[in-house]
């Protein structure tokens, strides 16, 4: 009678963790999903640098607001995909406001890397940072797609990845 209520209770746990597994599988990314935050990641960040260090441009070359502008342009259809994505896992999340999800979410990566800028001088803040404006005016599509599905520990994504 014993083992009968032991395998009982363990038998009403595992029902009871069922929607809670059920639940965290739903908010998960899927690893197109993260790449499409990573991507939107990259691109906040880029505006913040390049409205940032748009004043320290080196002599000779594109002011770096101008070359992010430009990227942008460049890539509008990837990162409208990449919005699209976004969009459809926060609708099927069941967000009241997906379009609000996606704004906050850029927010919040302006924010964290132009408190970034806040602490640093200037100077060593555009230092840091520039090259990156540099380096991804020149991408291709293939590139920043590579770039974006590509997780650093230091930039996580704000759900976790099913099955991982």
């Amino acid at each position: 009678m014993r083992v009968f209520g032991f395998g009982v209770m363990v038998f009403a746990a595992l029902m009871l963790a069922m929607p809670v597994a059920q639940a965290a599988g739903k908010n998960c990314y899927t690893q197109a999903e993260a790449e499409a935050e990573q991507a939107i990641r990259i691109h906040s960040e880029l505006m913040v640098i390049g409205l940032n260090c748009q004043h320290m441009t080196p002599a000779g070359q594109k002011n770096l607001y101008q070359a992010y502008r430009e990227f942008t342009d460049k890539n509008v259809g990837l990162f409208a995909s990449y919005e699209s994505t976004l969009l459809n896992y926060f609708k099927r999340t069941g967000a009241r406001d997906a379009e609000a999800e996606i704004n906050s979410l850029r927010t919040a990566f302006a924010n964290k890397i132009s408190l970034d800028a806040a602490k640093m001088r200037p100077d060593l803040f555009c230092n840091h940072y520039m090259p990156r404006i540099q380096k991804a005016s020149v991408m291709g599509r293939s590139d920043i797609q590579k770039w974006a599905a590509t997780f650093f520990p230091s930039h996580p994504v704000s759900h976790p990845i099913c099955g991982q």
